[in-house]
């Protein structure tokens, strides 16, 4: 079965992204396909190059770079929600007069477009936060 997933609250304001990543490895560990994993509202806090939790945290970011990496898994930040709050890919940061691409790797920035074409794709779709 394939799967498409949607994360709307940051990692340190819910366990709502941590569920999601538990839940992909165990449909993932079942034989399942993850389509998607798109990243919305405050969910898009998962994907900031530079957060940089105290060492005795889970490492959000970077558990999500790794299952991407892994997986071949497509990890989308909506670019209106990423804007708002400042996560800037090279492209943007250059048209904005910034400096820096702050997006994490195995993560892209895109628009409600993705998001619609993963709920088209997968069999389900699930939304946490």
């Amino acid at each position: 079965m394939k799967f498409a997933i949607q994360i709307n609250s940051s990692p340190y304001q819910s366990n709502a992204g941590y569920t999601a990543y538990q839940f992909i490895n165990a449909l993932l560990a079942q034989g399942h396909e993850v389509f998607r994993v798109f990243f919305y509202h405050d969910g898009i806090y998962h994907a900031f190059k530079y957060g940089t939790p105290p060492d005795d945290e889970l490492q959000f970011t970077a558990q999500w770079s790794e299952l991407a990496r892994g997986h071949q898994i497509d990890l989308v930040v909506c670019i209106s929600a990423a804007q708002r709050r400042g996560l800037l890919c090279s492209d943007e940061a250059k048209r904005q007069g910034k400096q820096d691409n702050d997006v994490a790797e195995g993560f892209r920035i895109s628009g409600l477009g993705q998001l619609v074409e993963a709920t088209l794709e997968a069999d389900r779709f699930i939304v946490f936060g």
